[in-house]
């Protein structure tokens, strides 16, 4: 057991609950209550945790701990921990001294900002235990940091067996209902220390209020507390006894979860949430909310590979509402801001993703094929930050100071990757989005055609045996920018047509596997060139500065798998080698630090720690697929693939 190992429940709205496996909480986000008041924004740390103490006849014992500046830890039921398991909820089982087992459970339900605590006595050891609860609440802004103040209504509102707290009168009311005794001890607790935020250079010291305790007779019985926002989807559980309220919670979850056949698969549900009427996918936790390209490069393993071809139809006709110019926002912020539109190729991946989803499902649907006509049209004709395509029929794209591909970095207002002019996996985008639209308008494959020769005449690198990074840097004709990047690999695997084969492939595929693929995926630049750095790390501006730079994405492991079988001429046998010499570690590797998921990044150098956001959409939604693809004789890309290397210029979509 890993004790930093970190442990994520998803209320499929927006909120969550999250700690580590040792129940140290080490980031502001660690919370016991977070919800969403607007589905998925609008998110407040409600509860952020508990101390709890267990009371016999031969002493008292906590099991729990907190970190305090500076540098302590206390108290000490940290080191009581005898097992901890995510399946099929977070489970910690605690052996005190005197021989008594306690087993903690806790499951957030799905639908609705309720998390569900229970303990229960196990092993041996005397049966006259007692259990209090002390419960650490804030209602602060999810990035934010809470300290006392005279503001805070320690105020509770009690009725049968539930308490109604409303720290402030702008954030949600949380309720709590046990089948213990509740007293009213309000104190303050001072200097929560938050060690990654400390790490991340970021406000790392917090005060958190503590309202009462909630005692139990484990001997009675197993304790339960139930922590719930008071918002409408909450209503109908916490009106149930607390007794009831556990029992249904638990079976409700039971059913849910015993419904997956992986552990990735379930991991896949956490981020599709609802958007409205709709639905979208939140690109990470704990601090990400939904954007555009990480949800359309997501789903295609969340919801197409994962067979729930509903939830990817929703997702897309909601964001198909919001095309402007022939683009799509890359993000909502939150508080109700304007979207950002601010991504070359996150309208492109919609494009893809609406293909797959129609072709899998067999479904018309003409708001999608509208979409897709209107984003290759706007960015035909040309659009906002020099987003235009060439005489070539290749996309140029780009102004200084706007990043718009997924190498997005900016350090002191200056691009770390501006990659302005034509990046490579933006013309594989394009010359997809240009076929896929051809299905409805013929006239598009022309333009596919030129690009596609425009492509194969401008990227080749012969010297380095693979393609340019960028052509026509900074709009300069005829120049390129040769690093050995991943980002090429979309020309050879991971999208529907390919735009490289042969030997030139082979040696696209032989380059980046020797230079850039690891245990965790593959690095962003290559050792050795220039601006690499091996380990991400420090404060903001050394972080960002690091992110594109060697980083390791997972992500990334599908094209790169996806290419690697298609140059192994995509036997039986290729996929089986595939599936062990590359999934298989890589799920593995970031098995050990979050459970059942996999993180935003990793460090480029050995041992490949991970780093960044512990819970990523579009990593878990890259090794969903490639897992469902490695395990089937058929996938609907690779077929497409093939067709396009039979006759390259005319490949014709199929909706």
């Amino acid at each position: 057991m890993n004790p930093a190992a970190e442990w994520l429940e998803a209320d499929g709205l927006g909120g969550f609950a999250s700690g580590r496996a040792d129940g140290v909480r080490t980031r502001r986000y660690h919370a016991l209550l977070l919800a969403a008041a607007s589905p998925p924004t609008e998110r407040a740390v409600l509860v952020n945790g508990f101390d709890a103490t267990v009371r016999t006849p031969d002493g008292e014992w906590a099991i729990s701990s907190q970190r305090y500046t500076p540098d302590v830890t206390a108290p000490d039921g940290a080191t009581h921990l005898a097992s901890f398991t995510v399946d099929p909820w977070p489970t910690w089982t605690y052996r005190l001294p005197n021989g008594i087992e306690i087993v903690q459970e806790l499951l957030v339900l799905r639908g609705a900002p309720v998390v569900a605590l229970s303990w229960r006595l196990s092993g041996l050891g005397t049966r006259d235990s007692g259990l209090v609860v002390r419960p650490f609440l804030s209602g602060r802004d999810t990035h934010a940091t809470h300290h006392a103040n005279g503001a805070f209504d320690f105020t509770p509102r009690v009725e049968d067996d539930r308490v109604r707290w409303q720290p402030y009168a702008d954030r949600p009311a949380v309720v709590a209902a046990s089948n213990g005794r509740y007293a009213h001890e309000p104190v303050w607790y001072h200097n929560f220390q938050y060690d990654e935020e400390r790490a991340r250079g970021l406000d790392f010291v917090e005060d958190l209020a503590a309202p009462g305790t909630f005692t139990f007779d484990l001997s009675a019985g197993r304790a339960v507390l139930v922590l719930a926002a008071d918002l409408p989807e909450a209503a109908p559980w916490i009106a149930r006894p607390a007794d009831a309220c556990w029992r249904d919670v638990e079976r409700a979850e039971r059913a849910r979860r015993s419904s997956f056949r992986t552990p990735l698969h379930r991991a896949a549900e956490d981020y599709v949430v609802r958007r409205g009427a709709g639905k979208t996918i939140v690109a990470g936790y704990p601090w990400f909310s939904d954007w555009g390209r990480d949800t359309f490069i997501a789903m295609r393993g969340l919801c197409i590979a994962g067979g729930r071809l509903d939830d990817a139809r929703d997702i897309l006709l909601e964001w198909s509402r919001h095309v402007s110019e022939g683009m799509l926002p890359n993000y909502f912020p939150e508080g109700g801001q304007p979207a950002e539109y601010n991504a070359v190729d996150a309208s492109l991946w919609f494009c893809v993703t609406v293909h797959e989803t129609l072709h899998a499902s067999g479904a018309d649907l003409p708001a999608l094929r509208d979409a897709v006509e209107a984003i290759v049209s706007g960015y035909a004709a040309g659009t906002r930050f020099g987003i235009r395509m060439d005489d070539d029929g290749l996309l140029a794209a780009g102004v200084p100071g706007v990043q718009l591909t997924w190498m997005d970095a900016r350090v002191d207002g200056r691009e770390i990757t501006p990659r302005i002019g034509k990046p490579v996996e933006v013309q594989a985008l394009w010359i997809n989005a240009l076929r896929i639209a051809a299905a409805r308008e013929p006239r598009w494959n022309d333009v596919a055609d030129r690009a596609s020769a425009a492509f194969t005449r401008r990227f080749w690198n012969e010297a380095r045996g693979c393609l340019f990074d960028v052509v026509d840097v900074d709009h300069v004709p005829d120049t390129a920018d040769a690093s050995l990047r991943p980002n090429q690999l979309l020309a050879v695997g991971g999208l529907p047509w390919v735009l490289v084969d042969g030997a030139r492939a082979r040696r696209i595929v032989d380059a980046c596997e020797r230079a850039l693929w690891t245990v965790a995926g593959p690095r962003s630049l290559a050792p050795g060139e220039p601006g690499y750095i091996g380990t991400y790390g420090g404060d903001m501006r050394r972080r960002d500065g690091a992110y594109h730079q060697g980083t390791v994405w997972p992500w990334l492991a599908g094209p790169f798998v996806d290419a690697w079988v298609r140059v192994h001429s995509d036997t039986p046998e290729a996929r089986e080698e595939a599936r062990t010499r590359f999934l298989e570690p890589l799920v593995a590797h970031y098995a050990a630090t979050t459970p059942g998921h996999l993180a935003e990044i990793a460090d480029a150098e050995p041992p490949h720690a991970p780093r960044g956001c512990p819970f990523q959409a579009w990593s878990v939604g890259e090794a969903l697929r490639l897992s469902q693809e490695l395990a089937s004789n058929f996938s609907p890309s690779r077929c497409i693939s093939m067709a396009c290397e039979r006759t390259p210029s005319r490949a014709t979509a199929t909706w």
